[in-house]
């Protein structure tokens, strides 16, 4: 592809060079199409922060399919932890450890800052043959039953018969279609820091979570490791001024307070979020030449790690569905068979994994006394009963979902 305002030969064009639009890319090229990366940022742009960190072992084999040992690659350079434990306060009420991961074997999960995940999946495009454009912000889209056209700020135009949108929360892609999200936000926000792991004593590799932490006047903490660091997470309560745990003082107080003192010294990165609960209303434009993946297609809260790992479902399906529509498809009005079908399918998932994404987070808010009063109940039983303890264990997470609902448990 050149950056002249004329159509080019791919057969796939993908808006957004994350993960999933990544994996996107990966995917199309297996399936022999030509394929090109549109970026709104330049080549070489900053990622700061860990961003989504957990990748399932679906994911870990999706990509492994596509290009064999990146799975690999990516689960090797991760970290797998061999533990969780769940507090009630200060007291344990649910702990389980596990063997490590069989040898030759894809781990369950594994724990690493998207960047990195970034550049292996770029990598892996680059060999294939993938081609980038960088610093293509989309601000319009022209999407027919021939195919579609997407402009540029600065006056460039790609074309292809099919475009794959992966461009984040606020996809210029969704928006120039006139696509709505639709769903709500939470009410109280969540602070969330990377601090850097330290060479003296290093903690376990086990996730932990805290209902009522008292060292934050009874706030609800996560604290997960990834490769080289934390990620601590703080809810605050819907009074709060999230500022007072963001700023730089006010992180360094409460990061002393829920790991050793030491770390404080060592946060690397600190973020504020109101999670948004949101499907777009179509997966795909009216002629079916557009295919919304990703955030920009969904947004869930993160607890089980249901948002990249569930785009990179949407993006292999995506592939797949173009693919099926290229090889058998004719003149005829609307979308292919197949992309109504990753439509009807992708969507469906979606509303699973926001219903479960859902529910972890009404149990985390505790807003209603009904389930107060159940996790009170819950934890005092765990101190007699397995129960009681492995569902406040499991319960900030959401409900385990079939495959093709990507979903699962920190």
């Amino acid at each position: 592809m050149t950056d002249a305002l004329t159509p080019v030969d791919d057969e796939v064009v993908v808006v957004g060079a994350g993960p999933v639009g990544l994996t996107a890319a990966l995917a199309a090229t297996g399936h022999g199409m030509k394929v090109s990366v549109l970026e709104a940022e330049p080549a070489g742009r900053e990622r700061p922060g860990s961003r989504a960190i957990f990748v399932h072992r679906e994911t870990l084999e999706h990509v492994e399919k596509l290009s064999p040992g990146l799975g690999r690659k990516i689960a090797d350079e991760g970290v797998q932890w061999l533990g969780k434990r769940t507090f009630w306060g200060e007291r344990e009420v649910f702990a389980r450890t596990y063997p490590p991961p069989r040898r030759g074997m894809l781990p369950h999960s594994t724990n690493l800052a998207q960047v990195r995940t970034e550049e292996i999946l770029l990598a892996a495009c680059q060999a294939a043959g993938v081609r980038f454009r960088w610093g293509f912000r989309v601000n319009g889209v022209e999407a027919g039953p021939d195919g579609v056209t997407l402009h540029a700020d600065d006056g460039r135009t790609c074309s292809a018969p099919y475009a794959v949108a992966a461009d984040g929360a606020r996809s210029a892609v969704r928006q120039a279609l006139g696509i709505p999200l639709e769903g709500n936000r939470s009410g109280s926000s969540f602070v969330i820091v990377d601090v850097e792991e330290t060479t003296e004593e290093p903690l376990p590799l086990e996730r932990r979570y805290y209902y009522a932490h008292p060292a934050v006047g009874g706030r609800n903490v996560l604290l997960v490791p990834f490769a080289g660091g934390w990620r601590a997470d703080l809810q605050c309560r819907p009074d709060d001024d999230p500022g007072q745990f963001s700023d730089a003082e006010g992180t360094r107080s409460w990061i002393a307070r829920v790991l050793p003192a030491r770390y404080a010294d060592q946060v690397s990165w600190v973020s504020t979020y109101r999670f948004h609960q949101a499907v777009a209303r179509e997966f795909i434009d009216p002629a079916g030449r557009v295919l919304l993946v990703g955030e920009a297609a969904h947004l869930f809260a993160p607890f089980g790690a249901r948002g990249m790992n569930s785009g990179v479902a949407d993006a292999v399906a995506a592939a797949e569905a173009i693919a099926t529509a290229l090889r058998h498809g004719g003149p005829a009005p609307g979308p292919a068979e197949p992309v109504r079908g990753f439509d009807s399918q992708r969507r469906r998932a979606a509303e699973n994994n926001r219903r479960a994404a859902g529910l972890a987070l009404d149990h985390m808010l505790a807003r209603d006394r009904q389930t107060r009063l159940r996790r009170r109940a819950a934890a005092e039983l765990a101190r007699i009963w397995e129960r009681p303890g492995e569902w406040l264990d499991a319960a900030p997470y959401g409900p385990r979902k079939p495959v093709g609902s990507v979903g699962g448990r920190y």
